[in-house]
């Protein structure tokens, strides 16, 4: 069974257990969510019932999986000649479903939350080595930071000393030829 429901303005096809990802809705994770906004229902090989606007009764339920951010989206606006210009970044706040239950009644299902999975941590011996006897990579010593002022000067530098050894070079050829 499928159904077509609307949230955060758009409009989605979903049936059991689709996972989809929709504009932030309120909850944590591992909650039920029920939508009442079905605007269509259907099954294979059955004329599905469109709803004037909504369908009466029928509901869609998903589980809440997490609440996240999409990409980011960079905003530049500029003027020309005017020396304008402005730069901002979005994420847009989303979250991620997975659908449970399409009901034609609205009738709620029972409903288990997905368990997480735990990470294992790593054993680590007293000796700062591995459970399994490899060693920890030794930690690289940071270089200090230089700032893009200090880096633009020191290309400066080295860019005059290679004008100044090209004109040493040329006086010594021009002397050389006049000998």
């Amino acid at each position: 069974m499928y159904a077509v429901i609307r949230t955060g303005g758009r409009q989605y096809r979903v049936a059991k257990n689709d996972r989809l990802v929709v504009e932030r809705l309120a909850g944590e994770p591992g909650e039920l969510v029920e939508f009442r906004d079905v605007l269509m229902i259907g099954a294979p090989g059955q004329v599905p019932t469109i709803g004037a606007p909504l369908v009466d009764k029928a509901a869609v339920f998903a589980e809440l999986l997490e609440q996240t951010r999409g990409e980011k989206i960079l905003i530049f606006k500029k003027r020309r000649r005017a020396n304008y210009r402005r730069k901002r970044g979005h994420r847009q706040l989303l979250t991620v479903l997975r659908v449970v239950e399409v009901s034609a009644t609205g009738e709620k299902p029972a409903f288990q939350p997905t368990p997480k999975r735990e990470l294992k941590p790593k054993a680590v011996a007293a000796d700062g080595e591995a459970a399994d006897g490899e060693a920890k990579p030794k930690k690289k010593a940071k270089k200090a930071a230089e700032s893009p002022r200090e880096i633009k000067r020191a290309k400066a530098a080295e860019k005059s000393k290679a004008k100044e050894k090209a004109k040493a070079e040329s006086k010594a050829r021009k002397k050389k030829s006049k000998e």
